[in-house]
């Protein structure tokens, strides 16, 4: 077998050899890039540039290797790379082993510094502050729906977004222990509870459940206290030393989040975008009708549409729309022209890529 394997391994390490030589012009080129854009104040992150490579991957695959899988790898790739031109700082809720720090690892690879935030509030403050170059927030749960701070929150910061992720949700109850054994509380977010209620019920209806920051709180929680389980991630659970007492235990076992990337800098046209925005009318009949026809009049697809009471104590509403295309794009563009002389409200949150 060692005869038959020696000269494969020898092609593997010159393949090697040949990869490591193409990574190193690869991080030359990006270093010269850098020194370009700092010419121009241009930012070191283009999402929809990132999105079109990860793209062409895909679409160039001749196989055996999966196509997802070569994006990870080209993912890190562009991660390392981009981190000697600059290491970008990404603000998201925390602490360390949240699946809005796993979002922010799909979307920018490891080669970034994380910033972790007590709250939702935070990610947006540090990221208008300057404090972080992008925030990841939470924006709606396949299960749960919209997550309501974060539409709250977009109405009135200054960032827009340029990005999208969306990333499975598999919930696991843990402990110190790995047993259920002296456990009196339940910990974890509101809508991890809500979405593992069906199966808490039926297995531990009678121990008291508590809603916390995040996720990785509850994990950081328990690790410190044997009363307490946790539901989190795999993630979170090795971060903070917890045993498994199970797995997936969500209602739904397509669980997915969807996490956006708000920043300051506005996004060009990747070829497969996304617009968000956020609308109000005026308080007669047929007026969110008469708002949305020039998305049929000019061909534009609406992907979403979701209502938040506006607050007044008026039963007025805001509408967040997103549609496919970019801003730039002729057809949305001349919708959007109309949406906004019809709206009492508009915002315009961002065109971005169309999460992978």
């Amino acid at each position: 077998m060692n005869d038959k394997l020696k000269p494969l391994r020898e092609q593997i390490d010159a393949i090697d050899a040949q990869i490591l030589d193409l990574l190193s012009r690869r991080g030359r080129l990006a270093q010269e890039v850098g020194h370009v854009k700092a010419e121009t104040d241009a930012p070191v992150f283009r999402p929809e540039r990132e999105a079109q490579v990860l793209r062409g991957v895909a679409e160039r695959n001749g196989g055996p290797l999966n196509s997802h899988d070569l994006q990870t790898i080209f993912r890190e790739v562009m991660s390392a790379c981009r981190a000697l031109e600059k290491r970008v700082t990404v603000a998201y809720l925390g602490p360390a082993g949240t699946f809005s720090e796993q979002a922010v690892y799909q979307q920018f690879g490891r080669a970034v510094e994380g910033l972790p935030c007590a709250s939702i509030d935070e990610v947006f403050r540090a990221t208008e502050a300057g404090s972080a170059d992008f925030g990841v927030v939470p924006v709606e749960n396949s299960s749960e729906g919209a997550v309501n701070r974060t539409l709250d929150l977009m109405l009135a910061t200054t960032t827009v977004i340029s990005g999208e992720v969306s990333i499975p949700v598999h919930h696991s109850l843990m402990s110190k222990s790995g047993g259920m054994d002296g456990v009196t509380l339940i910990c974890a977010h509101s809508q991890a509870l809500a979405q593992c209620q069906v199966w808490l019920n039926l297995h531990y209806p009678n121990i008291e459940r508590r809603a916390v920051a995040s996720n990785a709180e509850a994990a950081l929680q328990a690790s410190r206290d044997p009363a307490l389980a946790a539901i989190a991630s795999d993630m979170a659970g090795e971060q903070y030393g917890l045993g498994v007492v199970q797995a997936h235990i969500q209602d739904d076992p397509h669980n997915r989040t969807r996490f956006v990337v708000i920043g300051q800098h506005a996004t060009t046209p990747s070829g497969k975008d996304r617009t968000s925005l956020v609308l109000a009318v005026p308080n007669r009949a047929g007026a969110v009708y008469n708002l949305l026809a020039p998305l049929a009049k000019h061909g534009v697809s609406m992907s979403r549409f979701e209502s938040r009471p506006a607050r007044t104590g008026a039963w007025e509403y805001y509408f967040y729309v997103d549609i496919e295309g970019h801003r730039q794009d002729p057809a949305v563009a001349s919708a959007l022209a109309e949406l906004q002389d019809n709206a009492a409200f508009f915002k315009l949150l961002g065109s971005y890529p169309v999460g992978l």
